[in-house]
C-alpha cells in the first residue's frame, strides 16, 4: 500500500498511488488541486487581523488542555495590555460575557459568512458597548452577566476596533484569545486555516514513544505495563534511542507526546493531525479541524490521562477506548489497536502534522515473540464501561453512571485511619489518574459528627504528603456526607466553619489610599466563594471580581458623589453559610 507523491494545500493533503502512466497521475493531481482550492476558499473566508501587532502564538487550536481541546489560538500582546482588538470582518455583536473565571471580557461577533469569532480575555470594551454591559450589571445586580443584544444594537465593520486587550478570567497571562466558530452548530474551527499572517515551515517534534500492552497477554520486551522510549532524530525522522527494534506479543497500542512550534517562536503549541501505519496499512488517524463542545471532555480519554495529570505531559494514543465517543478520527481499523502474533517482523510508522501540513515521523520495528500471562493484579470490584457501576460497605458508597468510564475499570479500595480534624475515615477511592467523564456520586459514612457542624460538613480529598484539603461539596444526610465528584482519590468528611477573609487594599483608617478605585483581596480557606455583594451608602455597588488573584475592584463613577462622606459594606459568604463583612466610612 506504498504511495509515491503526496500533495499539500493548506490543510488538505491527498495520497497519489501507483499509476500506470505519468499523464493519468498529473490529471489527477490536477483536478484535486482545482477542487481543493475552491472549496477552501468557499468554505473559509478572507478575514482580517484581530489585532495590528504581528500574530504570534502562545496557543494554538486543539492544543491539549485540562479536560478540554484548546477552541481557538492564543495571541501573544509581548505581555501587555490595553492594545487595541478589532473584528475580522463586518457583522454584528451577537453576545457578550463578563464572568470572573473562563474567558473573563469576551465578545461574540457574528458575521455573513456563517460564522462567528470570539475575543477573549479582553481588558475592556469599547465606551459604547461597556457604558451597556455595565448598565445591564447594575440592571441584573451583578458582576457576571451573560448578555445578548438585539441584531443591529452593536454593528461592525471589519477592522472596526471592539476592545482592548486584556488578562481577565483565567487568563494566566495577557493574550488575546481568537475563535472562529461555525454560527449554526456552536462548533469551533481552526482559525488557521483562514489565512492569517502566520509564518510556519517548522515541523513538530516529539519526545517520547509509549508502548501499551492492551489484553492479557501482551507485552512489550516481556513488560505487561505501559512502556516509555526515548526517542531521537537520524536521518529524517524519529528512531527508538539506543535500540533498534522492540520485543512484543499480542494486542498493542502506542502514544507519542508530540508538540509542535511555529517560526521563531519557542511557545509549546499542539498537533492538528496523526496518522498510525504498521506495514503500510493505516491503523488509525485523527484530525483536530472542528470541535464540538459537547465532545471535547472525551479529550481525558483521547490522551494518556495519567501521564497527563503527573509529568504534564500531552501524550497522544493511537487506540480508542471503547467508550471515546470523540468524532476526530478519520480511518480506523480495529479501533487502533494491532495484534502483533505473526513472525514477521513489522515497520511501525506513526506521522504527525500541524496545520500548515509541516510533518514529522517516527519510524521503528517490532518483533513478535511469544505470549506472557499478566499477573492478575487483586482489585475489589470489576467496572464495566457500558454499564452503572455500585461499590459499598458499611462505611463507603460509590455510583458510577453509565459513560462514567472511557474503559473497562479494575476497582481498588483501601480505608485508612481518620486524618487529624476529620469526621470520617479516609477512604482510598480509586486514584485521580483514571478520568471520569460524567460525575459520580459518591456517600461517606460520619463519626462524631456534633450537631452543630452537621450543616458545615463536606467531602474532602485528603493530600496525604502536604496534609492539604481540597473540597468536592457535600451536604449532610441522616449520618452521611455525599457528593457528586469527577474525580477519584483519597477522600473523607471535614467542616468548613471558617468565615472568608477580607483584606481592604484601598482604605486604611478610613481615609482611601487610591484615588479612583477601592480593592480587596478576598479569599477562602476550603469550600470556596460562594457569592460577595458589596454596597456603598445602601445601594448595590459594581465590584469587578479577579477569582484567580482573589480581587474586588470598586472604579468610583458617577454614581458616587464627591466631597461627600460615604459608608461602603462588602459581604463574602462561602458554601457552607460562613460570611464575613466588612464596613467602613470613606471620603471621596
Amino acid at each position: 500500500m506504498s504511495f509515491c507523491d503526496c500533495i499539500w494545500h493548506n490543510k488538505c493533503y491527498f495520497r497519489i498511488y501507483s499509476f500506470e502512466t505519468k499523464a493519468m497521475k498529473q490529471v489527477i493531481i490536477f483536478i484535486f488541486l482545482v477542487v481543493t482550492v475552491a472549496n477552501l476558499h468557499a468554505q473559509y473566508p478572507p478575514m482580517s487581523s484581530p489585532v495590528n501587532i504581528p500574530i504570534i502564538l502562545n496557543g494554538n487550536f486543539g492544543e491539549i488542555r485540562s479536560n478540554h481541546f484548546h477552541s481557538g489560538i492564543d495571541i501573544k500582546t509581548n505581555g501587555e495590555i490595553g492594545l487595541p482588538v478589532f473584528s475580522v470582518d463586518d457583522g454584528y455583536v451577537s453576545r457578550i460575557s463578563v464572568s470572573p473565571v473562563g474567558y473573563g471580557n469576551a465578545l461574540y461577533i457574528d458575521h455573513p459568512s456563517g460564522f462567528t469569532s470570539v475575543y477573549g480575555h479582553l481588558d475592556c470594551f469599547t465606551d459604547t458597548i461597556a457604558q451597556w454591559v455595565k448598565s445591564q450589571q447594575y440592571k441584573e445586580k451583578s458582576f457576571q452577566v451573560n448578555l445578548f443584544p438585539e441584531k443591529d444594537q452593536f454593528k461592525v465593520n471589519k477592522g472596526q476596533e471592539i476592545g482592548k486587550t486584556g488578562n481577565s478570567g483565567s487568563s494566566a497571562g495577557p493574550h488575546l484569545h481568537f475563535e472562529i466558530r461555525k454560527t449554526s452548530q456552536e462548533k469551533p474551527v481552526n482559525p488557521l486555516f483562514f489565512d492569517f499572517d502566520i509564518t510556519d515551515t517548522t515541523k513538530p517534534a516529539v519526545e517520547n514513544l509509549y508502548v501499551y500492552p492492551l489484553s492479557d497477554s501482551s507485552h512489550v520486551m516481556n513488560k505487561t505495563d505501559k512502556q516509555r522510549y526515548p526517542l531521537v532524530f537520524y536521518g529524517g525522522s524519529y528512531r527508538l534511542k539506543g535500540i533498534q527494534s522492540l520485543d512484543v506479543w499480542g494486542k498493542i497500542g502506542f502514544g507519542i507526546d508530540a508538540i509542535d512550534y511555529f517560526d521563531n517562536n519557542w511557545s509549546k503549541c499542539g498537533i492538528y493531525q496523526m496518522e498510525y501505519w504498521v506495514d503500510n496499512q493505516l491503523i488509525n488517524s485523527f484530525e483536530v479541524d472542528e470541535l464540538d463542545f459537547n465532545l471535547t471532555r472525551y479529550i481525558n480519554s483521547h490522551i494518556d490521562y495519567q501521564a497527563f495529570k503527573e509529568n504534564n505531559k500531552g501524550v497522544h494514543k493511537t487506540f480508542i477506548e471503547p467508550g471515546n465517543k470523540l468524532g476526530l478520527y478519520q480511518q480506523t481499523y480495529n479501533g487502533g489497536v494491532f495484534e502483533f502474533k505473526s513472525k514477521k517482523r513489522h515497520k511501525v510508522q506513526i506521522i504527525f502534522y500541524d496545520a500548515h501540513m509541516n510533518a514529522s515521523e517516527i519510524i521503528f520495528f517490532v518483533n513478535p515473540t511469544q505470549p506472557i500471562p499478566h499477573n492478575k493484579k487483586e482489585s475489589d470490584a470489576h467496572f464495566d464501561f457500558y454499564t452503572d457501576n455500585r461499590f459499598e460497605t458499611n462505611d463507603i458508597k460509590v455510583y458510577l453512571p453509565v459513560e462514567a468510564l472511557y474503559t473497562d475499570l479494575n476497582f481498588e479500595y483501601k480505608k485508612g485511619t481518620t486524618p487529624a480534624g476529620a469526621f470520617s475515615s479516609l477512604h482510598r477511592i480509586h486514584y485521580p489518574t483514571t478520568p471520569l467523564h460524567v460525575p459520580i456520586d459518591i456517600k461517606i459514612k460520619g463519626e462524631n459528627i456534633p450537631a452543630e457542624l452537621e450543616e458545615k460538613t463536606l467531602i474532602a480529598i485528603f493530600d496525604i504528603k502536604t496534609g492539604e484539603y481540597t473540597s468536592q461539596g457535600g451536604k449532610y444526610n441522616d449520618g452521611w456526607v455525599e457528593t457528586q465528584t469527577r474525580t477519584f482519590g483519597d477522600m473523607c468528611i471535614v467542616a468548613d466553619t471558617i468565615a472568608p477573609e477580607i483584606r481592604p487594599l484601598s482604605i486604611d483608617n478610613n481615609k482611601l489610599t487610591e484615588p479612583n478605585r477601592i480593592r480587596f483581596k478576598i479569599s477562602d480557606n476550603l469550600s470556596g466563594i460562594k457569592h460577595y455583594e458589596g454596597t456603598i451608602d445602601g445601594k448595590w455597588a459594581l465590584f469587578e471580581y479577579d477569582a484567580k488573584r482573589d480581587l474586588l475592584t470598586y472604579y468610583f463613577d458617577t454614581r458616587i458623589k464627591k466631597d461627600k462622606k460615604h459608608k461602603i459594606e462588602l459581604v463574602v459568604e462561602d458554601h457552607k453559610q460562613n460570611s464575613s463583612i466588612y464596613t467602613a466610612t470613606f471620603f471621596y
